[in-house]
């Protein structure tokens, strides 16, 4: 009898973990957050000077660290490593700079789904729960029906000790996968909101202190309204360089707008972050982060987002694997930049 039970035993743990729906028990949230932080640890990838946690529980994601006990208590073993700075450094010119041997960790701590719900408890609350500071606290600035400079969001989180980064986010509505029922980007370019960007502009040159942002995030996910998709995707014809594929041209043009507005009056303290996605969608040729980026001449740091599983069932994707293919997409963007992963995160598994 014993026999048998042994038997059977061994043959219920093979089938669990050669079946599909039993994946949570090969791969963990905690197994992935140890193998992305020992990636990024590793020193195969010089110049990843940032990381950022996306705390939020979105459609059943379950992102947050606080998912599970055990994740938690993995989190909390990771980050609390002297590597990890704690404290934003700006050079006399009041940009970001990286600090030697160190690697900055921040968070989007939970500011609601519209991102944009900045209180000092989201702050404090992400802070209790990962027992480690964050350098920067990350949300976003919607258009919505107007482009305003979120003054009190700035000031909760400078009153927290923390650095502002602002994503500007140029959309009228929360839907994703569509163009969107109001702005255009090329109306960017063409002025039509040249008033409410120096306007904001001159609300950043005035905040009281240093900011970091930037437009476009993950500019090469059809997700949001500004992938090139929306704008004549890889036709060469409709606007600018004939050699040039005008959707990704468009954006670009639009990004270096927006900053030479904000430099035409003085608002030298932002640190300007390019941000895509370490997947492109659509996967084709002209979609991808090299032909978005509007130059080392514009941009200050440039950064990616890269996740593991959102839902249980989702390919599991190696971190070595994200890490790597995000790196390689980096330095194909630019090789004279400090980089960052502005966004990552992984579901319970």
């Amino acid at each position: 009898m014993r026999k048998f039970s042994i038997f059977i035993l061994l043959v219920s743990i093979a089938l669990l973990f050669g079946c599909k729906k039993h994946y949570s028990l090969v791969h963990s949230k905690s197994k992935w957050l140890k193998d992305f932080f020992t990636e990024v640890e590793s020193g195969n990838y010089p110049g990843i000077d940032a990381i950022s946690y996306w705390h939020e529980d979105f459609d059943n994601t379950y992102l947050t660290i606080n998912s599970s006990h055990h994740s938690l208590k993995t989190y909390q073993k990771l980050v609390d490593n002297a590597v990890f700075a704690t404290s934003c450094n700006f050079d006399s010119s009041n940009k970001l700079v990286p600090i030697q041997n160190k690697i900055y960790l921040s968070a989007f701590p939970f500011f609601a789904g519209t991102e944009d719900e900045v209180t000092a408890k989201h702050i404090e609350d992400f802070e209790a729960l990962a027992q480690k500071e964050i350098a920067w606290a990350y949300f976003s600035n919607n258009w919505l029906d107007s482009l305003v400079f979120p003054q009190q969001a700035i000031d909760v989180i400078v009153g927290e000790g923390k650095t502002p980064f602002v994503r500007l986010m140029f959309r009228s509505v929360f839907e994703e996968n569509q163009a969107d029922p109001k702005y255009k980007m090329m109306d960017v370019v063409n002025g039509r909101y040249d008033s409410a960007i120096v306007a904001w502009a001159r609300a950043a040159k005035n905040c009281g202190t240093n900011l970091l942002a930037e437009f476009g995030t993950e500019v090469n996910g059809v997700w949001f309204s500004w992938n090139g998709s929306y704008y004549g995707g890889g036709t060469t014809d409709g606007y600018g360089d004939s050699d040039y594929p005008d959707g990704p041209e468009i954006f670009r043009d639009a990004y270096r707008h927006i900053i030479d507005l904000c430099d035409s009056v003085g608002a030298n303290n932002i640190s300007w972050f390019y941000h895509f996605d370490v997947n492109s969608d659509p996967d084709e040729w002209w979609n991808t982060p090299v032909y978005y980026y509007p130059g080392d001449d514009y941009i200050d740091w440039i950064g990616v987002s890269t996740y593991g599983p959102f839902q249980r069932g989702d390919e599991y994707v190696k971190p070595e694997y994200l890490i790597s293919k995000a790196y390689r997409e980096l330095k194909a963007v630019s090789t004279n930049k400090p980089y960052a992963i502005l966004e990552f995160g992984v579901t319970e598994l």
